[in-house]
């Protein structure tokens, strides 16, 4: 029997929503700060973004690694450690006077934060019984979903305020709470206490050359334009073949550091798969959307932040009836219904233009949080149903960890995309843009007169009236390659509704992985 049987199951998730809340806060909250960090620190922006890629990177090599680390040294101990660690080192990075320390606490922030999101996945989906497993999930899926949108609007207003060091600073009185209650409402089942095991050396090295080598490819790879630059080309290779020898020295181990057997339960690994995926499409097209309203509609980046909001509010007020719904529907139709209801509104958001209002972005954002949350709570409670409770924590693990993977490939392929579709598409309009086009020439003319009518001579009109063309051809280029990449990602949630049916149904009531 448990020690936390006792204990009030929603102080439990209380408990350790604090903590995921707070870590996942912190993957986008700094990305608005960056251009006053570079300032402040005496450096350029390309120079402080590593302060994003170091925690990606030190975030990605532990969250695998989590279920091994909670059977060796303790789950209680584990995340005691992890969120200490965490705010212990956000107020660290508040007091950093260089870059270069700013990036090692990160590296600290990053290490002990890997370790919260399938800790706390793990204790909820153990600490409520199976029929109410659907509102635990539901919870958890709250802070994930909303923190990632949450996180510019905050980090904006903070550092526009105050200054970009209350970003960290923010994480205090948040990760104080979270230690009270862990230390309190949070115990160690009988099946999962610290053992001496075989320390798997060559698995661990492994895992923090490959996952840290791939995180940094993926981004740093369009700033530096992928394969042209010999450093990617490099950490390519080592991230391919490394990960590659990891899974065939994990299948063979005797300990390993990462339990791969996991993947032989089909509805997990359709599940691991469709969530990497989600993972892909939410991270792409949440990037996506602000560089859209900053660019093109010229929002300041505070705006943009709350334009994003929608999205957040449509997750907040969907996930408790989603939680509800888990419990009485077949989960596998109200993930069809995510996926349909999520591709639906990024084709929405593919009919954008130039003329687009606040509303014309709010309406379909909003639809959208509300198909987050059908996909979210009944992806986690369908992939995690037949999992053994002793192998929770190494699946809640890979399952968190293909989620980010997924997050970070899609931001590398969107941004990627939209660079490379915008050139492309600039030197197809501009071909019309010819003294033999009547509408080109029209437009032409209509400027150069503008433009000699406020003073400017024949010569610096006609040049006025050709950038001014080249202008209107790129603003073109940029709104139809952002509008293919939204089509692209909305039928890429499309096509995945068919995978859903492979997934087994999850028995109703009962279920091994929960069984108190």
């Amino acid at each position: 029997m448990s020690e936390h049987r006792h204990i009030n199951p929603w102080l439990i998730a209380v408990s350790v929503m604090f903590a995921t809340f707070m870590e996942v806060l912190d993957t986008t909250v700094v990305n608005v700060s960056l251009p006053h960090i570079a300032g402040n620190l005496s450096a350029t922006i390309d120079e402080s973004t590593w302060a994003l890629t170091s925690y990606l990177v030190a975030n990605a090599i532990i969250l695998p690694m989590t279920g091994w680390l909670a059977s060796f040294i303790g789950r209680k101990r584990l995340l005691m450690i992890a969120v200490t660690g965490f705010t212990l080192s956000s107020f660290l990075c508040g007091l950093a006077p260089t870059l270069s320390a700013l990036i090692l606490f990160r590296v600290l922030q990053g290490t002990t934060g890997g370790a919260l999101q399938p800790l706390s996945q793990a204790v909820l989906l153990e600490a409520f019984p199976p029929r109410e497993r659907g509102k635990a999930m539901a919870f958890w899926a709250l802070g994930i979903v909303v923190a990632p949108i949450l996180g510019p609007v905050l980090g904006g207003w903070l550092t526009d305020s105050y200054s970009w060091r209350w970003v960290f600073y923010i994480n205090l009185p948040v990760g104080i709470a979270s230690i009270v209650m862990t230390k309190l409402f949070i115990f160690d089942p009988p099946y999962l206490r610290a053992e001496s095991r075989k320390v798997d050396y060559w698995g661990i090295g492994m895992l923090a050359v490959g996952i840290g080598a791939l995180q940094i490819v993926l981004d740093k790879g369009q700033e530096d334009d992928w394969f042209s630059s010999h450093f990617i080309t490099l950490l390519a290779i080592v991230a391919a073949v490394t990960l590659v020898v990891l899974v065939i020295h994990e299948l063979t181990t005797d300990d390993p550091v990462v339990d791969l057997g996991v993947f032989r339960e089909r509805s997990y690994a359709v599940g691991v798969f469709l969530m990497t995926v989600v993972g892909f499409v939410l991270y792409g097209s949440m990037v996506l959307l602000p560089i859209f309203l900053q660019t093109l509609l010229g929002y300041p980046a505070l705006q943009a932040g709350i334009a994003m909001a929608p999205r957040g509010i449509g997750s907040f007020f969907m996930m408790p009836l989603t939680g509800l719904l888990v419990g009485r529907i077949d989960n596998r139709k109200l993930l069809a219904c995510g996926f349909v209801v999520g591709g639906t509104t990024l084709l929405w958001l593919g009919q954008l233009n130039l003329q687009a209002g606040y509303w014309d972005i709010f309406w379909p954002q909003l639809i959208q949080g509300v198909g987050m949350s059908l996909l979210f709570v009944p992806l986690t409670t369908v992939t995690m149903n037949a999992i053994s409770r002793e192998r929770m924590g190494n699946a809640t693990s890979l399952f968190n960890l293909m989620r980010n993977i997924g997050g970070s490939v899609g931001i590398a392929t969107t941004g990627t995309m939209l660079a490379r579709r915008q050139q492309s598409l600039t030197a197809v309009l501009g071909t019309h843009v010819t003294p033999y086009d009547p509408a080109a020439q029209s437009l032409f003319m209509q400027i150069e007169r503008a433009a000699m009518a406020s003073g400017a001579d024949g010569v610096t009109a006609a040049n006025r009236a050709s950038a001014a063309l080249f202008g209107i051809v790129q603003r073109q280029a940029a709104m139809v390659s952002f509008v293919s990449i939204f089509w692209l990602l909305g039928l890429l949630f499309l096509v995945l509704v068919p995978l859903v049916l492979l997934m087994k149904r999850p028995a109703q009531g009962t279920a091994p992985a929960a069984a108190h």
